[in-house]
């Protein structure tokens, strides 16, 4: 007969409370059920940064050809000196010498294409910079150029008012009449649906890109419009001509309609650009050898006036990586490194080409600048490297002179930090 539990001895219940505690401890020999948990670990990321970092306690690389290999993509840092690219490379030309009118990078930077008086597009190569190929694209000289957003289309404009779409073979698939005179810029929307062109018949049209229909005509410059610039984002068009009443005018791409004409310029307004990083600053250069930055926000006055052409600025070009740094080509074949904020150049080519530069690009990794000009030249540009001589007739012009004692300063008399190897300061 079963002994009732409230009757059980005090040993039996002292046993039962043991064995209820072991089972409540892990005795290491059992196997629990494995469970997933999220971890978050900065370890690898700071042992990468210890190792990357250069333990010295000079903050720039030596100046020795075997620290070539320190030297990163403008990417990679933040400040924008290290991309003032005025180390001569090579110059291009063509076997039929002629005026290079315009030039754009490959969206990958593997080639440059140039557009020159004769009609033709040439192909060098970005790494060596050599010849490659050579089409006869146009029977009249080619204007302007330019890749759509995606990267997928080349569209030309020459002298006689034609355009061509070209792939990215190079296969021309389409040709139109868009204007009767010169055709001097084109510029994609944002979607790369509609794009704008703009002539030395004093207007600005838009156009479809499927179906090459013209959709607009937008009169209100008096005289040759010489360039026009589609709002990285918004359907906004920024166009600039001779018209000294009407130099500067913002267009709306949807009503067809000119929001607001900026009087800046006491000349002909040779180029405009808007900055594709932040779409609120957009550039324009003048015959009255001035550039002028406005702010979208506030048109009614310029930010900063660019100072510093001895003739007129033809051609503008804001580098692909760094927001404030952009760069302008003269009438007197100077080329000038600029940068927001900066009250002189940051950096200047004397005599980079012996006659007016007609073009200017930036490499889509902004390591390397390119010119084309009346010389029937086109020229590479590169940032210099450790080890390099300064002393060359293009090299770096950063406001310095050499003190008795041979210790380089900057025009205060101060020490320049930058100027140590100037254009490469980690």
């Amino acid at each position: 007969m079963a002994t009732p539990p409230n009757n059980r001895p005090n040993g039996y219940i002292l046993q039962q409370l043991r064995q209820q505690q072991e089972q409540m401890e892990f005795d290491g020999k059992r196997l629990r059920k494995a469970i997933a948990r999220k971890t978050v670990d900065h370890n690898t990321s700071m042992v990468k940064y210890l190792q990357s970092r250069i333990h010295k306690r000079c903050p720039f690389i030596q100046p020795d050809i075997g620290y070539s290999l320190n030297i990163l993509p403008a990417i990679a840092r933040q400040n924008p000196m290290e991309c003032v690219t005025t180390k001569f490379v090579r110059t291009s030309t063509n076997k039929m010498r002629c005026p290079i009118f315009c030039l754009a990078w490959t969206p990958e930077g593997r080639r440059l294409i140039t557009g020159a008086s004769s009609g033709e597009l040439t192909l060098w190569n970005g790494l060596t910079f050599n010849f490659e190929t050579i089409l006869q694209a146009h029977d009249s000289p080619i204007r302007c150029m330019s890749w759509t957003n995606t990267d997928s289309w080349l569209v030309s404009a020459d002298h006689g008012g034609y355009v061509k779409y070209w792939q990215s073979n190079m296969n021309n698939v389409k040709m139109f009449q868009a204007h009767k005179e010169a055709i001097r810029a084109i510029s994609f929307s944002p979607t790369d649906k509609k794009f704008v062109t703009c002539s030395d018949d004093s207007t600005v049209r838009l156009w479809d890109f499927q179906t090459c229909n013209e959709e607009a005509v937008l009169r209100g410059h008096g005289a040759d419009v010489k360039s026009v610039d589609w709002h990285p984002t918004k359907s906004l068009l920024i166009s600039g001509s001779k018209d000294n009443q009407q130099p500067v005018k913002l267009w709306d791409a949807r009503t067809k309609r000119s929001l607001a004409t900026i009087h800046a310029h006491k000349n002909a307004v040779t180029d405009v650009k808007w900055n594709k990083l932040n779409g609120n600053w957009l550039i324009t250069s003048s015959r009255d050898h001035t550039i002028k930055l406005f702010d979208l926000r506030n048109l009614n006055q310029e930010v900063q006036v660019f100072k510093g052409h001895k003739k007129e600025s033809c051609c503008l070009k804001w580098h692909p990586i760094h927001e404030g740094l952009f760069a302008s080509g003269g009438a007197d074949g100077y080329v000038y490194f600029w940068h927001v904020g900066s009250v002189e150049e940051v950096g200047i080519i004397k005599q980079a080409h012996d006659q007016l530069i007609w073009c200017i690009d930036w490499h889509p990794l902004g390591h390397i600048l390119t010119t084309g000009s009346n010389d029937h030249t086109c020229k590479f540009w590169t940032r210099n490297r450790p080890g390099d001589k300064m002393t060359d007739k293009y090299n770096l012009q950063i406001n310095m002179k050499q003190s008795d004692e041979g210790i380089v300063t900057d025009k205060r008399g101060s020490l320049s930090e930058e100027s140590a190897i100037p254009g490469l300061e980690l």
